[in-house]
């Protein structure tokens, strides 16, 4: 720590760094220390920038550097779990990019790794440190919408260039890993529970990954859950904007207009019988959330949001979509 503060690394140059600078920079706890490219140039134009005090053309040289606490982890999907893991072994602290693993296998070993070196690391699903998330599962845990008998998730956009990485299969691309993601997490928090199946059809691209996917994940019955319950989602690169997710229980509905990136005036619907209640969120920091929650593990040892079980969770049950997309039936998750 640099006068009692954790000294940030940034593992990359990616565009999405410019969604945590601002609330590493706001912090009190945190610092913004370092960034490495695989060119040294790059590395330094971009730190001058932005005011970032180091610069490094290597990766590896990054985390030979003493003085930083945390890694952030913004390099491509396929490079998520390894670069992770070198991290960890180097003696930081990771907050990594979703997905953070693309097999159970990385999953296991991400686990392993930070047992063994006792670092922290955490998957950056920011949305699950927003309150208006949170006070879906404690509407739907209390019984405000009865049992729930289904879920349903939209997450698309178009994508403008064809050389965007989220269309390279050795990248780790495709739409699931990118953004159906979402959906299947958010039903697996609201749920409470891992599924039990999995039915999936994709539609493929050039570049070998889904450029667009369709799918269902079964859940057990539980006090929440009735008999049944389906999450159904779908998440694409080539369809206009799309971002919302319903629950439907016995008793009521719970919409939510803009689940995975709550924006100021974004709201989430209540209805039960014949009367609907609107409930709107104050304007927040969205990745701030993130930020605090790695540091609390980090500072006080306090149970992280997105723990490491629940990142294995939403990578198997990824794989098992996959599957029952390639086979045509349904996989257990």
């Amino acid at each position: 720590m640099i006068e009692g503060r954790l000294a940030w690394g940034l593992l990359s140059t990616a565009r999405i760094n410019s969604v945590v600078i601002p609330p590493i920079g706001a912090s009190s706890r945190s610092m913004l220390l370092a960034v490495a490219s695989r060119e040294g140039p790059k590395a330094l134009a971009y730190a001058e920038a932005r005011s970032i005090p180091r610069a490094y053309g290597s990766y590896e040289e990054m985390l030979a550097d003493p003085d930083i606490d945390i890694v952030y982890n913004s390099l491509p999907n396929s490079l998520h779990a390894q670069w992770s893991i070198k991290a960890m072994r180097a003696g930081k602290h990771v907050l990594c990019e979703k997905p953070m693993a693309l097999t159970v296998a990385e999953a296991d070993e991400l686990a392993e790794t930070a047992k063994a070196t006792g670092r922290v690391v955490a998957e950056a699903f920011m949305y699950r440190h927003h309150p208006q998330t949170r006070l879906v599962r404690k509407l739907v845990t209390e019984g405000a919408v009865g049992r729930v008998l289904s879920m349903r998730g939209s997450f698309t956009f178009s994508i403008k260039s064809e050389d965007d990485p989220r269309l390279r299969g050795e990248l780790g691309g495709g739409s699931i890993w990118d953004i159906g993601c979402y959906p299947i997490s958010y039903a697996r928090f609201v749920a409470g529970v891992e599924p039990v199946e999995a039915r999936g059809r994709a539609v493929m691209g050039k570049g070998g990954v889904d450029e667009g996917f369709w799918g269902e994940l079964l859940f057990p019955k539980t006090e929440v859950l009735a008999e049944g319950c389906l999450l159904q989602f779908d998440s694409g690169f080539r369809s206009p904007f799309r971002s919302r997710f319903e629950i439907s229980g016995a008793e009521g509905t719970i919409a939510v207009s803009s689940p995975f990136k709550p924006e100021p005036g974004d709201r989430l619907t209540l209805t039960r019988a014949d009367r609907t209640e609107t409930i709107e969120f104050p304007a927040l920091e969205l990745y701030a959330g993130e930020i605090a929650d790695i540091e609390a593990a980090v500072i006080e040892g306090t149970p992280q949001a997105v723990g490491l079980a629940d990142s294995r969770g939403n990578a198997a049950a990824i794989v098992a979509l996959l599957k029952a997309a390639l086979s045509k039936g349904t996989v257990s998750v």
